[in-house]
This record gives C-alpha cells, sequence and structure tokens, in this order.
C-alpha cells in the first residue's frame, strides 16, 4: 500500500460487493455498496464535501481529487516536496525516484533532513536550489542558496536556470576527461586464465548494498579495457544507452568481485550477478567478443547428463568415461574418422531419456563395459520397457548411436545393435482443433500471437521453422521456405504488417534478421525461444499444424504428393494423416464422417 500523503488518515475503500468496479460510498458509517449498486438504485451521488463537484464521486462524500486515498489524489513530493505526485508512485516525483537509486541515506549538511544525499552531502532540493542560481563559469553554492529560503517547483517539469551574461573565454588547459570508461588502459594490459588466484579459506557471500556502492566508484582496466568492444557491440547490435550501461556496470561487478584482476573472467561469475541486478547475457557477448570468457557453465544436456548417470556415483568407471565420450562426441562433433556432425541438444537429451534406464540395468546386473553387452542383454533390458511406450523408442535409437561411436573408436568388440530388429513406432492419430479457439487467437491484440497463429493455422509451418524464418525470407507477398515458394494467404499479410509495424516501433535499431524478437533477443542475433509467443496462447503449434494438415487431407481426398508437396512432408509422414480419412472411428458404414471445418474462416 503506498505511504500516506497529507491529511490522508482514511483507508483506501473496499470495493463494492456487486460491481467490483467502484468503490463503497462510505467506509464510516459501513456501506458495502456504491451507489450505482445501492438496494432500491441507482442513485446519484452526493456532491464532494470539499470542493462541491458533482463529478468523480470516490467515497466518503468525496470526489476523486480530494478523497485523501484516491489514486488521483494529489499531494507533494516526500523527496522535494515539489507539487503534483501521486500515491501510485509512493508520493515521489520522477527526478526524486531517480535520486533515490543512486544516492545512499544520509543527513543533508545545509537543511539538516533525513534523506538520500550525493557525494557533497547535499539533497536534491538543496542541490538543485543551488543550480537554480548558478553562475555560468562557477561552480554551485549549496550554502549561500538555501542560507534564507528555498523555491519549491511543480513535480516532474523541467525548469530553466537563470540566464546570465557569459564571463569571456580564457584560455585554459585540456581538461581530463571524466568518464572513466573512455580513458585509455594502462599499455601491457593482459587477462590470462593462469593468473595467480587466492584461494578463498571462508567463503562469505558480499553485501549486495555494500558492492553496489563500490561500483559507483570502480575504476578498473576491465572496464576500460572492454570500453571499446562495448561501444562497437553496441553500435552494431542496435543497443540502447540504458543497456549499454547497464553491461559497464556489470563489469565494474565482476572486477569489484573478483580476487585476481588480471585472470579472465568465469562465465559462472557473470551468471551469478542476477544477485546484483546484472546484465546477463550482453555481458556474456561483450565478454566473449573481447576474448576474456572461460566458458564453465554446464548445458542444459551437460546438466540432464550429470543428473542421469554422474549424480548417482553408482557407474563404473569406464562405462562413466565412455558416456562422457559419447556426450562430447554428440554434442560438439568429431573430425576423427568416424566424422560426425554435432546433433540437437534436444536430440541428446531424448537419447539420454532412453538409455539411462537401461544401463542402470546393466549395471545392477554385475557390467562393468559397454564390451561386455550382447544382444541379450539389450533385449533384456528393452523387456522392462513397454513396446508401445516412446521410452522404448527413445532406448533404442540412444542405444544406437551410443555404439556406433563406442565401434568407431574402438572401444568395444562389435556393435550390438547392428541388425537389432526394433519395435514398431508408436503413432498418434491427429484430431482437429476447435475453430472458435484459433479464430479467438487469430484476433488476438499480441500482434506476434496473431502472425505466429496466423503462419502456422493457413501455412502450417513448424515451431522451429517459426522461430528461425528470415526477414529476408519474405519479399512480395512470398515466403521462401526450405526450397519452396509459398504465397502468403491475406490475413497472414495483413498480420505480418501489424507485427512489422510494431517491431519497428518498438525496437527501430534491432540488427536480428529474424522475424520474430522479443525484449531478450532484440539486442543480439540469436532466435527466440520455444515458448515464444505460444506461452500467451491456449494450444501449441505442433496441434495447430496437425489441424491444418488435416483440413487439406479431407479437402483433397486424400492426395498424398500434394500433402508432401505444400506442407514438406515425408510419405511416411503424409501416410499418417491419410488413416484418418478411412479411420474406423471417422467412418460410418465406408462413407467418410461429416466433420466441421476445422480451417477458421477469416476476413
Amino acid at each position: 500500500m503506498p505511504a500516506p500523503g497529507p491529511n490522508a488518515a482514511l483507508r483506501v475503500p473496499p470495493k463494492c460487493n456487486r460491481c467490483q468496479a467502484s468503490r463503497v460510498a462510505w467506509t464510516k458509517p459501513r456501506v458495502d455498496f456504491c451507489y450505482e449498486c445501492l438496494p432500491g438504485g441507482p442513485f446519484a451521488p452526493p456532491p464532494c464535501v470539499r470542493c462541491g463537484s458533482r463529478d468523480e464521486y470516490f467515497s466518503q462524500g468525496m470526489c476523486l481529487r480530494c478523497h485523501p486515498r484516491s489514486p488521483e489524489h494529489v499531494g507533494a513530493c516526500k523527496g522535494c516536496f515539489a507539487w503534483g505526485v501521486y500515491p501510485s508512485r509512493n508520493w515521489t516525483c520522477s527526478s526524486c525516484r531517480w535520486w533515490d537509486t543512486h544516492n545512499p541515506e544520509g543527513t543533508c549538511r545545509y537543511c539538516r533532513r533525513q534523506t538520500r544525499v550525493s557525494d557533497t552531502q547535499a539533497c536534491r532540493l538543496c542541490l538543485e536550489q543551488a543550480r537554480m542560481v548558478q553562475e555560468p563559469g562557477r561552480g554551485p553554492d549549496v550554502a549561500a542558496a538555501n542560507r534564507h529560503s528555498q523555491q519549491l517547483f511543480f513535480a516532474n517539469m523541467l525548469f530553466k536556470r537563470r540566464a546570465w551574461p557569459m564571463p569571456p573565454a580564457e584560455p585554459r588547459r585540456p581538461a581530463r576527461s571524466r568518464y572513466k570508461n573512455r580513458l585509455p588502459y594502462q599499455p601491457g594490459t593482459r587477462f590470462d586464465d593462469q593468473a595467480w588466484v587466492q584461494l578463498t579459506l571462508f567463503d562469505i557471500a558480499p553485501d549486495p548494498e555494500v558492492v553496489r556502492r563500490r561500483v559507483l566508484d570502480e575504476d578498473s582496466e576491465l572496464t576500460r579495457y572492454c570500453a571499446g568492444v562495448v561501444n562497437a557491440h553496441a553500435d552494431r547490435y542496435g543497443w540502447s544507452v540504458r543497456q549499454r550501461n547497464a553491461v559497464i556496470r556489470s563489469l565494474r561487478v565482476l572486477q569489484t568481485l573478483r580476487p585476481t584482476s588480471t585472470a579472465k573472467i568465469l562465465a559462472s561469475d557473470v551468471v551469478a550477478l542476477r544477485r546484483y541486478d546484472g546484465t546477463i547475457s550482453s555481458t556474456l557477448d561483450v565478454l566473449a567478443e573481447a576474448g576474456l570468457l572461460v566458458e564453465d557453465v554446464p548445458t542444459l544436456a551437460e546438466r540432464y547428463f550429470n543428473a542421469k548417470f554422474i549424480a548417482t556415483g553408482q557407474l563404473p568407471p569406464v562405462m562413466r568415461e565412455h558416456l562422457q565420450l559419447w556426450l562430447q562426441i554428440m554434442l560438439g562433433g568429431s573430425r576423427q574418422q568416424p566424422r560426425q556432425i554435432p546433433r540437437d541438444p534436444a536430440t541428446v537429451r531424448l537419447h539420454i531419456l532412453g538409455i539411462a534406464p537401461v544401463v542402470q540395468t546393466w549395471v545392477e546386473a554385475g557390467k562393468r563395459t559397454f564390451a561386455e553387452i550382447t544382444q541379450d542383454d539389450i533385449r533384456d533390458a528393452l523387456a522392462t520397457l513397454p513396446v508401445d511406450n516412446t521410452r522404448r523408442h527413445f532406448a533404442e535409437n540412444g542405444l544406437k548411436s551410443l555404439f556406433k561411436i563406442l565401434k568407431g573408436r574402438r572401444l568395444v568388440f562389435a556393435d550390438p545393435m547392428k541388425g537389432f530388429q526394433t519395435a514398431p513406432i508408436a503413432t498418434t492419430i491427429p484430431l482437429p482443433m476447435d475453430t472458435a479457439l484459433i479464430r479467438a487467437e487469430l484476433h488476438s491484440p499480441n500482434p506476434a500471437v496473431a502472425l505466429s497463429v496466423a503462419l502456422v493455422a493457413f501455412h502450417a509451418l513448424t515451431g522451429k521453422q517459426l522461430r528461425e524464418l528470415r526477414l529476408t525470407d519474405i519479399s512480395d507477398g512470398r515466403m521462401e521456405l526450405d526450397g519452396r515458394d509459398i504465397p502468403l494467404a491475406a490475413p497472414v499479410r495483413t498480420r505480418l504488417s501489424a507485427w512489422l509495424d510494431y517491431r519497428n516501433q518498438t525496437w527501430p535499431s534491432s540488427a536480428n534478421p529474424h522475424l520474430l524478437i522479443n525484449r531478450r533477443t532484440a539486442p543480439r542475433l540469436v532466435p527466440v525461444g520455444r515458448a515464444y509467443p505460444w506461452k500467451d496462447t491456449a494450444f501449441r503449434p505442433q496441434a495447430l499444424r496437425e489441424d491444418r494438415i488435416l483440413h487439406e487431407i479431407r479437402a483433397n481426398g486424400g492426395d498424398v504428393r500434394r500433402l508432401c508437396d505444400l506442407f514438406g512432408l515425408s510419405v511416411a509422414g503424409a501416410t499418417r494423416y491419410l488413416k484418418t480419412v478411412e479411420h474406423p472411428d471417422l467412418t460410418v458404414h465406408g462413407a467418410l464422417t461429416q466433420f466441421p471445418k476445422a480451417h477458421p474462416e477469416t476476413e
């Protein structure tokens, strides 16, 4: 609840029990309804007892402007006594809010108030008073300006200082720049990952407030060394001034916290900046470009691997070594024969999910190396998994990948998965979606949601294709996707125009080439995450894509070739949708059941 303002002895009145929109008519005596909802009403509210206004009645006989706890009640700023602030801002003007976040608590040397003071022990009111009467070429005399009285002013308004004739110019020595981040760093400054580090005897987290105060005065070689990289990075990717200053502040925090000033910076130390309100992603990009970053933060796949295999501590050393080699090759690829390109981390995660229970079964059976595994051992381990379960399919694919790599590195005598007959893949029946739900999301006020739903609903893009779609892939109302030239539907073009206007207005300087961007990816070149913008919708893109393909297969009478050409499906993938045309649950005496049209009608 905001702090009470002047003469605010009343509490915030509760809302009406019936409409839950207006405030109750009276709190003393208690009335649980507004004048519109009073039994026997509605009644016209009385005039305000203070100003006599008959408009905008609030509660307790007062209007919206006069009630002390109204959100529109005007009062004076707690910091500088400027008139024109509201309780929603905690009775503080915008200038004092900035002042409070950059200065510590203290006692003003000139007005003796207990408030936020600057490094000269002056509060903002005394300092602004001195600046109003400051003469050109002279510093502000705070004591003389506040000796007799103080001039108050309206809140959130910039006032013009008194005009004085400029003194004649005198030759002066060039002043040294006070911008620390633009000062040149010392010649010979170098950072290395083999620098001497003082070991910590007691691991005690520093006080965040102390760190923030030290950062204000921190002048380090790290910020000077990275200043050029920060400026070039900001100009290249269209950073705002606020983001640039946030990265510089994060570099200062890093220099304050680390024990050795010449050591390279660990990525884990940068991630720990969340405690001090640091900027993580942009700081990592700057340090990586400057060559000062040491990657020590495990990826999601590596953390999942450690949780499944390493954390238990039950794996034999040889098995653990072989599994770590397999993970390294899967994530990073290999140029050694047999060569292999890096796999998608999501694929690696599914492989780990599948082989984890199988490896655990072998360990419990007394196996110490993968060279002891035979096809019978694989059958016995897979027998514990349901045949129609996807876990078994993941396990079989994971074991194929594991033994293929181990055989290529000559760590096993033979590949037991060679010639192994796998279980059939369990498939599901795609089902149509509710047309009203799709239509509601197509008219979403969020332009990113409306465009994403339109692209999937009309052209059946996958979630990955939508995330990786670039601005250059769309030209003259046509979209280039995987070698296919797709003319965009009229509703898609309408929503595309609305999204591009919103993007250009929100991030005018963004250099991100992808079509969809958000606050995190606008200053970078990476695509958005999997959940954007689907976290704001009631469905996922895969279900919407299946609905579009189902509509097409019913419209063309089961033409698989057309389905493959239109949506880039394989024959096996298109056959999955073809089976719905003659599915026994969807037919009546051999005739196709008439479904409601799944594809929404739009403008």
